[in-house]
This record gives C-alpha cells, structure tokens and sequence, in this order.
C-alpha cells in the first residue's frame, strides 16, 4: 500500500501521527502543496513565506535522513494530488486536521471530496496527546522532489522584517531550551513590561503555528522541567504559564473558526504614525520582528478597533500579515475579543507595560529630547510642538475622548468589558468575557 501524507501546518517528522501511521504500513510519498491562492492570500506576507521556507528546507533534510525526501509541488492542491495518484497508483492519502485560515479549510475539503470520488481511502489523524511518537523509517520512492515557487513569483511585496525568529524546528527546540533553562526564570506573563516578556517569553508561537513542534513534545518536556524545577518558587510562574497556554491553544484549534472579510488597513495605525507613542512603538516593532507580546498586540487591536473604528477584518488583516506567528484559529478569536472587550487607556496601558520608556526610546528615536515625563503622552509638554515638528506627529485624536465616544456606543450594545483600572467612565457591569480565557500568541 502506498500512502501520501499531506503536510500542511505540521511541519515535523517527529511526533507525526499521520507519518508514523502511513510509514508503519507500507512506502510514503511525502508531499507539501505550495498552493499560490494561499501563500498570496490576503492575510500572508512576504514574512510568512521566509519562515516557512525555511522550516520547509528543515524539514525536507529531516525526511531525507529517515529515508523519503520530502516532495514540494505547486499548484491547485486537487490538480497536483490528481497526478501523483495517476503516476504512483497511490491507494490512501493520510493527513492530519486543518487548522488554516477559511481558504485553506475550504481547499481541505475539496480535496476530501476529490480523494472520496476518485476512490481513495482519506484518513485524517488527530495530533497526539500521550508519549511523543519516534521518527519513523521510510522506504525510498522514485519522485522528483521538486521546488518552493519564489516570493516575487508568487506576487508578494517586499516586507522587510530585520529581527523576524528563524523558521525551523531546530530553531524552535532551541527557543523551547532555553526558555526553560534560562530565560524564564522569574518570568509572570501577566504582569511582564514589553521588553521582559521580548527577552524572557517562551516564544514557540511561531513554531506551534507551523506545526513545527507538537503540543505532545512540548508537555513532555515541561514535565521533565517541572520535576527538575521542583521547590525553585522562581519558576513555577514560567512553567504554570505555558501549561496553562498549551491547553487554551488546543481548546481554539478544536472550535469553529471566526474569520471576517475584508481588506487590511492601512493610514496611521498601520504605519505606526498615530502620534500616540506606545501604539506606534508597538507597531513599529511587530514590524521589525514579526512577534509582539499579547498585551500590546491586545492594545493595537482594541484602538484600532474603537478608538479609531476600523473594521475588526482591517485590523486583523494587517496584525496577521506583520505576525510571523500568525495562527487564525487563535488570532481571530482574540480580535473577536478586542472588538467585544475592554476599551483601554493607551497611554495608562502604555506607561504600565513600558513604564521606565526604553520600549518607546528603542523604536521612537524621535522622541529622544522628550523628558522621560511625558514620553508617553508628549502633546502634553509645551516645547513638545517645536522639537518634533517634522518628525513625529501629533496625535490624531484625543484618547480620551476618543474612549469616550467608543463606551457611548459600546453602552447602546451589550456590554462585556470587566472592571479595570486603564477603564475610565462609569463601570460595567461584568460579564463573561468571549472564549474563556486569554489566548496568548506569543508565549
């Protein structure tokens, strides 16, 4: 029996239930569709595409050591599998679930349907939840392995992205390493400053977006962590975290996805000239890095969205195509959030998630001469006019009555904010906030 295992977001060779499965029972063409009507869609970016690239050659290196290269098409997924099948006489094809955007679950299904009709046995395999499985051997097949289209051939812009994580799973074993070896010790995500959760986060999100670490591996190597870390109260914030981010990640891959239409934003949220400095620092930065921590990425979103009144699919457009960790079943469920929930103080918010300002300062070198005082707020210094004419502007609104206006409208709808001091105005009264808890992106 020869069987064709799909890879799409699972981008690994160990811990693969569909791989270990098809390998257990005879050869396996393995195979990866670079379908353009994806990798060109609205919400991907030229970033997407380096990461996966990268994690591709990755992991095209780790099927080839285990005896199969991996086989890289392009096209219309139904046009490419309909050859293979004529070529190979493939019997199966074995996958595992969709979790990609709408797009990508409509093409799942068409090809479902495709496999039904052309008397193909379709097996789809959840991912794992018990011991990790081991790298499989794979008997050799005769197939030409073929290449990744270009970006520019795919027609995406240019999108400069200097500090954007490597793709790869041997970057993301690293990234998971010293996490729990170094770097999150004494980390609290929820009270961490932007720069503390940049140096001290886990920062697996990319790599859990591909696939390119299972959720299995990566709870087995928090247990062997937390048996280690036993009695060090400095570490039980870190390592409770990612469990707790683990499961809430597996609960939104198994809801229906929320997805608007719409076309991204742009103007001066998108380009990071608001003139209000937290917004524009964090934009700026997700721009430069691809990854932003989920407060800040929680503030971006809930001023674009009622501060200034953008579409939610606008601004979740564009916060998809800057994060490399962009995963919509998790990324839309919290712009679902930031649409339904809190209506923040930016600069409260700002001043308490960069309150000595090295954020700003790092990626505002325009406000230089601006007093520590007023960093965050510099239309509220008089000499601020003259220093940064010309080079930063002046807000486009007044946040305050800016907020104002978003809770009159919020008050004629069903309100679900709860109580917080960054909340001016007469309190709400609470109400479950949407999905449980928060969803975090960039542990």
């Amino acid at each position: 029996m020869l069987s064709l295992v799909w890879f799409r977001r699972d981008l690994r060779v160990q811990d693969h239930p569909a791989l270990s499965r098809a390998a257990s029972e005879g050869p396996v063409l393995p195979v990866y569709i670079a379908d353009p009507a994806l990798l060109a869609g609205p919400d991907s970016s030229a970033r997407h595409f380096a990461f996966l690239e990268e994690s591709l050659r990755e992991l095209r290196e780790d099927l080839a050591a285990a005896g199969q290269p991996l086989i890289l098409r392009a096209g219309d997924p139904v046009e490419v599998l309909a050859r293979l099948k004529a070529k190979h006489r493939v019997t199966r094809i074995v996958t595992h679930p969709e979790t990609g955007n709408r797009a990508a679950r409509d093409r799942f299904t068409a090809v479902a349907d495709w496999a039904r009709e052309a008397g193909l046995e379709w097996l789809v395999l959840a991912e794992g939840q018990g011991v990790p499985l081991p790298v499989p051997m794979l008997e050799p097949v005769t197939e030409g392995t073929g290449v990744l289209p270009s970006a520019r051939s795919l027609g995406l812009p240019e999108d400069p992205c200097p500090n954007r994580q490597r793709g790869g799973r041997s970057a993301g074993l690293a990234m998971l390493a010293s996490y729990l070896a170094t770097r999150g010790q004494g980390h609290a995500p929820g009270s961490a400053t932007a720069l503390s959760a940049e140096r001290m986060g886990a920062r697996l999100s990319p790599y859990m977006a591909l696939g390119l670490i299972s959720m299995a591996e990566i709870r087995a190597t928090l247990a062997e962590a937390r048996a280690e870390r036993r009695g060090q109260p400095e570490w039980a914030g870190a390592l409770r975290a990612l469990a707790s981010q683990l499961n809430a990640r597996a609960g939104a891959h198994a809801a229906p996805l929320i997805q608007p239409e719409g076309t991204a934003a742009t103007g001066p949220w998108a380009e990071g000239a608001t003139g209000l400095p937290y917004v524009d620092a964090a934009i700026r930065a997700l721009k430069a890095t691809g990854w932003l921590d989920h407060r800040s990425r929680a503030l971006l979103a809930a001023v674009g969205l009622h501060h200034l009144r953008l579409d939610p699919a606008s601004v979740g457009l564009h916060l998809a195509r800057l994060s490399t960790d962009y995963d919509p079943a998790i990324h839309w469920r919290e712009i679902q959030r930031a649409a339904q929930g809190r209506i923040p103080d930016p600069v409260a918010l700002g001043r308490k998630l960069d309150p000595d300002g090295s954020f700003l300062r790092r990626w505002l070198p325009e406000l230089a001469r601006i007093p520590d005082a007023h960093l965050h707020a510099p239309w509220l210094w008089p000499r601020a006019r003259r220093l940064l004419a010309g080079r930063y502007p002046e807000p486009v609104l007044d946040p305050t009555q800016a907020a104002r206006e978003a809770r009159a409208i919020r008050a004629r709808m069903a309100p679900v904010h709860e109580d917080d001091p960054l909340i001016e105005g007469p309190r709400i009264p609470r109400r479950r906030r949407p999905d449980g808890p928060q969803l975090s992106l960039d542990f």
